[in-house]
């Protein structure tokens, strides 16, 4: 392992270790209360929480319909409603297939358990959960293949005051004649502050395919204005196999022009930590959403250019495009 290696490796558990206290803090502050005399009068005290927490509800209203509207993972991922989600995508030009293909994901919430208990079926289960510096996976940065597995699980969740997010699988993937377990837990924890949102969230997995890993996610957002968006997203996947971190930064504008169109603005750097910490690709992109019919039809147009470290950092261009089907309470 070279000395680059070793040490985003260091920085990279660190900042694990940071997390998990600032999680632990986060959850035990209502602990930590000032002497009663330090106390705002309660008028005094309405007067600064009503606007702020006005502002807040209404700043997290609006990102939560944008991430719906764009068919974000991170939506769908806690959506506690039923949702069966169905992609049609075709790539041209770089890492293109230069053919349709299809994945689906369907999110069934069962009425027992206080409705914390979901059927989860999905097609390549694995891929959702780590950053592959080779074949992005992602809405917005998008190279598919056909589906290679599919899988069946249970699912437990709890939501805690919009803040606290929980979740555990145990499931099945079918890959050919082959079926193995596997296993996921993902916790969420978002924060509003003032003006902006941060949120925090770790998935720790085991597949047969990629042996144990962990995923970490930061997100620093701010509305702008009204329709303008602005989104810091930081992800780090360590696979325990190979020792190695794949890494992404992704710096996004979102602008919803009106209620059937949107607008995507991003710039990503993806890379790894081994054999040696390296920029695999950096990426720029526009991505149109459509809405076609109704809340349950949407259509992709993404022109993007990629600079992979594989073609020497040489302009390489691609053009995305996807229609994806949404079943769920939307009429």
């Amino acid at each position: 392992m070279t000395a680059s290696s070793t040490q985003l490796s260091s920085i990279f558990s660190r900042l694990s270790l940071g997390a998990m206290l600032v999680l632990s803090l986060t959850a035990n502050c209502d602990e930590f209360v000032g002497p009663p005399e330090q106390a705002l009068p309660e008028d005094a005290a309405n007067a600064f929480d009503t606007p702020r927490d006005y502002l807040s509800g209404q700043y997290l209203d609006f990102i939560t319909s944008i991430d719906r509207f764009f068919g974000d993972e991170r939506h769908y991922q806690e959506a506690n409603d039923s949702v069966m989600q169905l992609d049609i995508t075709r790539v041209m030009g770089y890492g293109g297939e230069h053919k349709f293909v299809w994945s689906a994901s369907a999110n069934v919430r069962l009425p027992i358990a206080e409705q914390k208990l979901h059927l989860i079926l999905e097609t390549d289960p694995d891929k959702k959960v780590i950053v592959d510096s080779k074949k992005i996976q992602s809405p917005q940065l998008k190279q598919p293949a056909s589906p290679q597995s599919y899988a069946a699980a249970l699912r437990i969740e709890k939501i805690e005051a919009e803040r606290w997010h929980y979740s555990a699988d145990a499931g099945i993937k079918f890959a050919g004649l082959y079926s193995k377990p596997f296993a996921r837990a993902r916790a969420r924890l978002a924060v509003p502050l003032e003006l902006w949102r941060m949120t925090l969230a770790e998935t720790a997995f085991w597949f047969n395919n990629t042996g144990v890993g962990a995923t970490t996610q930061f997100d620093l957002e701010r509305p702008i204005t009204d329709p303008l968006v602005f989104r810091s997203s930081s992800n780090a996947t360590w696979l325990n196999d190979n020792q190695n971190f794949d890494l992404r930064q992704d710096f996004t504008f979102i602008h919803a022009w009106d209620e059937r169109t949107a607008l995507l603005y991003q710039a990503s750097v993806i890379g790894v930590s081994r054999p040696q910490a390296q920029v695999s690709d950096y990426v720029l992109l526009v991505l149109y959403r459509y809405r076609l019919h109704r809340e349950w039809t949407y259509l992709d147009l993404s022109p993007q250019l990629h600079f992979p470290r594989g073609n020497g950092y040489r302009a390489s261009p691609m053009l995305s495009l996807r229609l994806e089907i949404l079943f769920d309470q939307s009429r």
